[in-house]
């Protein structure tokens, strides 16, 4: 994997904190919390796409591009927060409320359970690849 300058780690660490502080101080119901997630999110995931893989291991590959579904799903969950501040799309209240109301909640677990899957069995397919070498 490529490995990132000091500037990108940060961005990535910084990224990932405002998605943790966006996504707490939203479940206390504060309204600036989508933005602040959102550009955690937007950090985060630019700094991951930046981390390419240039191996032929079939295994790091698949675990990349699960990695990539995560970040569509971190992604997907700041879309959602902000449509969780309002019914934006026009849509009924029954329906809102069915499909979209707090649903960024579920994209956002999707996520980290997909980002703390892929992130551990890459490092351990690294630590594999770079004993036989």
């Amino acid at each position: 994997m490529r490995q990132l300058s000091k500037v990108q780690s940060w961005v990535l660490v910084l990224g990932a904190l405002l998605m943790v502080v966006g996504a707490g101080t939203s479940l206390l119901g504060w309204g600036g919390s989508p933005y602040i997630y959102s550009i955690g999110a937007v950090g985060f995931v630019s700094m991951q796409l930046q981390q390419r893989y240039e191996g032929t291991n079939f295994t790091i590959r698949r675990l990349r591009r699960i990695m990539i579904l995560s970040d569509v799903c971190f992604l997907l969950a700041a879309v959602l927060m902000f449509a969780n501040m309002g019914n934006v799309f026009g849509l009924s209240q029954i329906t809102y409320v069915e499909y979209i109301y707090n649903k960024w909640v579920i994209a956002l677990l999707i996520a980290a359970v997909l980002q703390l899957y892929s992130t551990h069995r890459i490092g351990h397919e690294l630590e594999k690849e770079a004993k036989k070498l």
